[in-house]
């Protein structure tokens, strides 16, 4: 079981029902893009995002058409999360030409400009400055659009990313920097890579305001989400959102992660999981029946079921396709 929930959130049921079914499709997906790679139809490297599923789908609660999201390489959980097609993504994880960039970008490297996505980016906090730019654009522009920009605690420790913070901070910038605190920077607890107590209290070195959130509790992560993009719609600059989470799996799937224990992910699991926490709210607050959140259950598995038949199914690119889409 979870966390003993309120019984009766203030939110609506047609609200926790839309949590529940965005985190339990990211969920699902995850797992049979894990099978898939197991049987080999998945090449290169792999991350994961199970377990961590309320940031990503805490955060789209709070945004509107037009705001962007960037990410580092752990990234179908935010694709599938804006409304990105389940069976294009699947199709870019086996590589094929019905994959959102066409079997050429894989796991780590796709993209949607009609739903604001930009990326998925291999190199560790790369996608930071990125971020910023996106956000300046918009300044730019005169809209009160407002850029995601997601990276781990690891990537925290990267130095381009406290240029982008002094950078968003003196030009006032429309950025969420989403730090997802999982614990562990690849193998490496954030215990032994840091002394510091926070991440997001790093910011204010430079100026910039944040909080640490309840990552596991998808109403905790909306309502901070809301705080932080009030801010910068504002014209307030910059604001830090460190979500506490956990990953499930390895770091990859190459990963044993043989440096935590089986009860260390046991723990979480029954007491933070952010699916039985959404779930437990419906029940317990009767607001939804077993039997209703069963057909749901199905649905998403059927789903997820047509994605993967897709990612087999569709072609591998066409030889010619090597030479399209290249700027350098």
């Amino acid at each position: 079981m979870a966390k003993k929930p309120e019984l009766r959130p203030n939110v609506s049921k047609d609200e926790l029902l839309k949590y529940y079914r965005d985190m339990l499709l990211i969920r699902r997906f995850e797992e049979k893009a894990g099978q898939l790679y197991g049987m080999g139809l998945i090449g290169g490297f792999c991350h994961l995002y199970i377990g961590q599923e309320a940031v990503v789908v805490g955060l789209e609660a709070a945004s509107k058409e037009g705001d962007k999201r960037i990410t580092s390489y752990r990234d179908h959980g935010h694709m599938l999360a804006c409304g990105m097609d389940a069976k294009g993504v699947m199709a870019e994880l086996t590589g094929r030409i019905g994959g959102y960039s066409k079997g050429k970008g894989g796991s780590m490297h796709m993209f949607s400009k009609e739903r604001h996505f930009y990326g998925g980016h291999g190199i560790v906090g790369a996608q930071v400055p990125l971020g910023a730019g996106l956000a300046f654009a918009d300044k730019y522009l005169g809209n009160d659009n407002v850029t995601f920009t997601y990276f781990g605690d690891g990537a925290a420790n990267q130095g381009q990313v406290y240029e982008t913070y002094n950078m968003a901070e003196l030009w006032e910038l429309p950025v969420v920097f989403v730090i997802e605190n999982n614990q562990y920077a690849m193998g490496t607890s954030m215990k032994r890579a840091t002394k510091s107590e926070t991440l997001y209290g790093r910011g204010v070195a430079y100026g910039i305001p944040g909080e640490q959130v309840d990552g596991m509790d998808v109403l905790a992560v909306k309502a901070a989400g809301e705080k932080a993009v009030a801010h910068c719609r504002a014209g307030k600059g910059p604001y830090i959102l460190e979500m506490m989470t956990y990953r499930y799996r390895g770091h990859s799937m190459s990963d044993p992660a043989k440096y935590r224990t089986r009860e260390e992910v046991e723990k979480i699991k029954t007491e933070k999981d952010c699916i039985e926490h959404v779930r437990d709210l419906l029940t317990q607050g009767g607001l939804a029946s077993d039997e209703e959140l069963k057909a749901i259950d199905k649905e998403i598995k059927a789903l997820v079921n047509e994605a993967a038949e897709f990612s087999k199914e569709s072609p591998e690119p066409p030889l010619d396709e090597l030479w399209t889409d290249i700027y350098a």
